[in-house]
C-alpha cells in the first residue's frame, strides 16, 4: 500500500469516526423515552382501541409540553428527568392474543421501547404482559378488567381499572338494594359473555358473586367474539328468562346483542354490563334509543364533570386529537391515567432503571385527578387498590348516576321499558 493510499484510508477512517461521534452526541442529547402502545386498531374493537391510543397521545402531549391549564401532575413542566421527552410507537393487536404477543415482542426487541401501555382486551393483555415480565420491563394496563391479570404475581405489571370481580359484587349489591328498597323481586341471573379470557373470567366472577349473594344463575351463554349472528344466544336467554342479565360483550358484539334482543322483542327486568360496549359513547350514539335503560359500572363519563373537574382541560386536548364530538370514556381515560402514573414514577425514581421504577410505583400513593377518587395506589400483583367506578344507567342517551344511593343523581328506570313501548 503506497503512502497516498495510506493517507486516504486514514482520512476516510477519521471522517467515519467523526460522524460516529457526532451521531452519538446527537443521540445522547435527544433525550427520548420510547413507549409502545398496544391496542385493537382494526377489527370489531377498533373504535375503542383508537380512543385508547389517542388517550395515551393526549397524556404524552401534556407530559412533554407545558400545559398549565391542566390541573394534573407534570403538566406545568416540559418532559421528565430534566428534559426527557416521550415518543410513542403504536402497534395493532387486532384483538388477537397471538398477534398481541408478537407485537409486544416486536415493540421491545426491534423498536426498543421502554414500556408498553395497553391492551384493552384482557385476552391480549395477558400474553403481551408476560412478554414484558420475561424481559423485566414494565407493562401499564389501563382498562383490561380480568381479575386474573393481577393475580399472577407479576412484578412489572400495573393495572388502573376496577376488575370484573369488583363489578360482579357491585351488580349483586344493586340487585339486593333494589329488592330491599323497591320490592324488585330479582332472584335469577343470566350471563352472556364472549368466549375469551375477559369473558370467561367475568362470567366466573359473576357466578361467584351471585352465589355469595344468594342469587341463582340460570343461563350461562358464551359466544364467539366477532359473531355475525347471535340469534341462538339471545334465544337461550329469552327461553330461560332470567330476572337480570350480566353482559360481557365488547365493541360490535354489544351492538349486535342489543339489536338481536330487540328483534326477538325480549328484555330482562334489569341488565348490567362489565367493561364493555355499554361504556362506549360512540356505540351508545349509534344505537340511539335502543341503548337506553341498560346499566353498567362506569369510571368516567361527561356527566361526572362535577366529580372530576380536572378532566375538562385534558379532555379538550384529547378532542383536538380525535374528534370534537368524542369525549373520554371509562376505558380511554384509564389509558391516559396509566401513562401519567408511569411518567410520575420515572420522575420520582429519578432513573429509568426498571427495578427502581417498579419499586417506586409500589411505594407511593399517586395523585391522579383523572381517576374517580383522585388517587392510584398499587398492591401486590399490580392492582390499583384505589380503583373506583359507579353504576350508571343510560337514560335519554346519557350516563345517569344511579348507585350507590349517596352519589346517585337519578332513579333507576325499572323494569327496563319494553321495546314496543318506547
Amino acid at each position: 500500500m503506497n503512502n497516498f493510499t495510506k493517507k486516504s484510508l486514514l482520512v476516510f477512517l477519521t471522517i467515519i469516526l467523526m460522524f460516529s461521534l457526532i451521531s452519538s452526541v446527537a443521540f445522547a442529547q435527544e433525550k427520548i423515552i420510547k413507549i409502545g402502545t398496544l391496542f385493537p386498531l382494526t377489527g370489531s374493537c377498533a373504535l375503542a382501541g383508537s380512543r385508547c391510543k389517542t388517550a395515551v397521545e393526549t397524556a404524552v402531549e401534556v407530559i412533554n409540553n407545558s400545559h398549565p391549564e391542566c390541573d394534573v401532575p407534570l403538566a406545568e413542566q416540559e418532559g421528565i428527568l430534566d428534559g426527557y421527552k416521550i415518543v410513542l410507537v403504536h402497534a395493532d393487536h387486532q384483538a388477537k392474543p397471538d398477534i398481541a404477543k408478537t407485537e409486544a415482542e416486536r415493540l421491545f426487541n426491534q423498536e426498543n421501547v421502554y414500556a408498553i401501555v395497553g391492551s384493552y382486551n384482557s385476552a391480549c393483555t395477558n400474553p403481551a404482559s408476560f412478554v414484558a415480565e420475561r424481559q423485566g420491563k414494565i407493562f401499564m394496563c389501563g382498562c383490561s378488567s380480568s381479575a386474573a391479570l393481577t393475580e399472577r404475581g407479576l412484578k412489572y405489571f400495573f393495572r388502573m381499572a376496577p376488575t370484573d370481580k369488583t363489578e360482579s359484587i357491585e351488580f349483586c349489591d344493586v340487585m339486593e338494594w333494589m329488592n330491599e328498597t323497591q320490592d324488585a323481586d330479582l332472584h335469577t341471573i343470566g350471563i352472556i359473555y364472549e368466549n375469551t379470557e375477559f369473558g370467561k373470567h367475568a362470567a366466573d366472577e359473576g357466578k361467584l358473586a351471585a352465589e355469595e349473594a344468594g342469587f341463582e344463575v340460570i343461563a350461562d351463554v358464551p359466544f364467539s367474539p366477532g359473531a355475525t349472528n347471535m340469534n341462538s344466544e339471545v334465544q337461550t336467554l329469552k327461553a330461560k328468562n332470567p330476572d337480570a342479565v350480566f353482559g360481557a360483550c365488547l365493541g360490535g358484539d354489544y351492538t349486535l346483542w342489543v339489536k338481536t334482543m330487540k328483534q326477538m322483542n325480549w328484555l330482562p327486568k334489569i341488565c348490567m354490563n362489565y367493561c364493555t360496549g355499554y361504556q362506549d359513547p360512540v356505540i351508545t350514539e349509534q344505537l340511539g334509543d335502543d341503548a337506553n335503560y341498560f346499566m353498567g359500572g362506569t369510571g368516567y363519563s361527561p356527566e361526572f364533570a362535577e366529580l372530576m373537574p380536572a378532566v375538562a382541560a385534558v379532555e379538550d386536548i384529547y378532542k383536538t386529537l380525535i374528534d370534537p364530538s368524542v369525549p373520554f370514556d371509562s376505558d380511554s381515560i384509564q389509558e391516559a391515567v396509566a401513562t401519567f402514573i408511569l411518567a410520575q414514577a420515572i420522575e420520582e425514581a429519578g432513573t429509568l432503571d426498571y427495578d427502581k421504577v417498579s419499586e417506586t410505583l409500589y411505594a407511593h400513593e399517586w395523585e391522579s385527578p383523572l381517576s374517580m377518587g383522585g388517587k392510584v395506589a398499587f398492591v401486590e400483583g399490580g392492582q390499583n387498590s384505589k380503583a373506583m367506578s359507579m353504576m350508571t344507567q343510560l337514560q335519554g342517551g346519557e350516563y345517569k348516576r344511579v348507585f350507590p344511593a349517596d352519589l346517585a343523581t337519578h332513579d333507576i328506570v325499572f323494569p327496563m321499558i319494553p321495546w314496543d313501548e318506547r
